[in-house]
């Protein structure tokens, strides 16, 4: 199949297909004749792995670690059960700190009157430096 083909199902963007050829987590595609990318089932499969891989928040370097072990059917699933667990960590961090600018946002909104004046704590607070410094 080509590019568009692949990408159609695979829910990727060819710009994305070409990228993950370009960082080496896809395998250079083969090439027809005229030059233009041709993709196997097993292509497709890898595009799949990655999206699903990527849809669950996993950074590239995560997705390469990933699709070597998934490729590697000697490996130990508990090499896999760590870089998850290792990642859940990551998502813990993350939501922490989002859930701390929620927090930080919704207080300046309920301080902002929101009316005709021109005084806003929002405004305030973001011209007063970096983000959210208590």
């Amino acid at each position: 199949m080509n590019i568009g083909q692949a990408a159609k199902q695979s829910g990727l963007s060819t710009k994305m297909i070409r990228y993950y050829e370009s960082t080496g987590l896809l395998a250079a595609a083969n090439r027809s004749d005229s030059g233009y990318r041709l993709y196997s089932k097993n292509d497709l499969h890898t595009l799949e792995f990655i999206k699903s891989s990527r849809d669950l928040g996993f950074s590239l370097e995560e997705v390469g670690k990933l699709l070597a072990l998934w490729q590697n059917k000697e490996r130990a699933s508990s090499e896999v059960k760590s870089l998850a667990r290792e990642h859940i960590g990551i998502l813990d961090r993350k939501i922490q700190e989002l859930t701390e600018l929620r927090e930080t946002l919704n207080v300046l909104v309920e301080h902002c009157h929101g009316d005709d004046r021109p005084d806003c704590p929002i405004l305030n607070r973001l011209a007063s430096g970096p983000c959210c410094a208590s």
